[in-house]
């Protein structure tokens, strides 16, 4: 819950801002937290500052060399570490947070790594996620699609996997990672903010014709046959069996090195034990949401949150063409609905 009531109208400012997609976000002074962030930087100068790191790793690179990226992106805690690890068990080299790795180096005075991107001829698929959140607003507000491209990446050769969870269960899971990290209060904000920057990253997305898929995290209650649909859309049939879902042995482990997933050199206050779990297979974990108060739930319905997800389990259905059967039981979502948005 908000500290005050000034901070709550101050949410819902920033939230509506973000809903319509203000370009006053971009030149927003940003403030440091002193931990997570240590210089203040409006987001278009971060982006800039991103970009050129970026830049170096892709800027000999003609547009053939440039494998076709899978950039998955949505709020933390939906499922994206292990829906990473699943696609590098299909052989894919999948990536974790190379975009927004170099922005947590350059908001704590670093410079972060260049993304030297394997070869096509070898790889012609790549992965990556690009969760935003939790510590601070920039990792809310920033779009990855945008460095990416200011940096040279062919936009014909992106695809954006847009990623949700139900609402609650991943506020819920948020408070309960982080709040010995991040005051509970700022958290709630983060976490708004990061699911409404759907819609600045969808439109970003659509204004520079980059093709895009919506993904919950509750397809994966039937995983087997919504992973299928997913790689099929995604014109991946060919990597698809069962066993990429079902098979993973110590390659669950996802923070050893058995893992199937490529970790950058992040800045050491970002390092976090025990935040990813380890499973033999890629499936669907609950959440209690019990300790979430009225007044939380409120603000996720009045911010728009709920809203979010509501749109994203839709164009989940419609995108892995689901009958409004089999979307009803995984995805909450009534059948006259599915298929439904445009």
């Amino acid at each position: 819950m908000m500290s005050c009531a000034t901070d709550t109208a101050e949410l819902e400012r920033l939230a509506d801002r973000v809903r319509r997609d203000d370009t006053s976000l971009a030149t927003m002074r940003l403030e440091p937290d002193g931990k997570y962030q240590t210089r203040g930087v409006a987001l278009d100068a971060l982006m800039a500052d991103v970009t050129a790191c970026l830049a170096q790793g892709f800027g000999r690179l003609g547009r053939d060399d440039f494998p076709t990226l899978y950039c998955a992106w949505g709020k933390c805690r939906v499922g994206s570490t292990a829906l990473t690890n699943l696609f590098g068990v299909a052989g894919l080299p999948s990536y974790y947070q190379p975009v927004k790795t170099v922005a947590r180096h350059r908001l704590t005075g670093g410079d972060g790594d260049p993304w030297i991107l394997p070869s096509p001829g070898l790889h012609p698929h790549v992965f990556c996620k690009e969760m935003a959140g939790p510590y601070v607003l920039a990792e809310c507000l920033y779009i990855p699609l945008q460095p990416l491209i200011e940096a040279g990446y062919p936009a014909d050769k992106l695809q954006l996997l847009v990623l949700d969870r139900e609402p609650a269960r991943a506020l819920a899971s948020w408070l309960n990672k982080w709040s010995d990290r991040v005051p509970p209060e700022r958290l709630l904000r983060n976490y708004v903010i990061a699911a409404l920057n759907a819609t600045r990253t969808e439109n970003y997305a659509r204004r520079h014709g980059v093709a895009t898929t919506h993904y919950v995290y509750e397809a994966s209650k039937d995983a087997v046959p919504s992973v299928r649909a997913l790689f099929h859309r995604l014109g991946m049939a060919h990597r698809f069996t069962d066993e990429v879902v079902t098979d993973w042995k110590d390659m669950g482990a996802l923070e050893s090195e058995n893992a199937r997933v490529i970790y950058p050199r992040e800045p050491a206050v970002y390092h976090m034990t025990g935040l990813h779990s380890s499973d033999t297979a890629y499936r669907y974990r609950e959440r209690n949401t019990g300790s979430l108060s009225e007044a939380q739930r409120d603000l996720l319905a009045r911010t728009g949150v709920n809203e979010v997800y509501q749109n994203s389990a839709t164009r989940c259905a419609r995108d892995l063409g689901l009958t409004a059967a089999a979307a009803l039981p995984l995805l909450g979502r009534a059948p006259e609905m599915v298929g439904s948005a445009p």
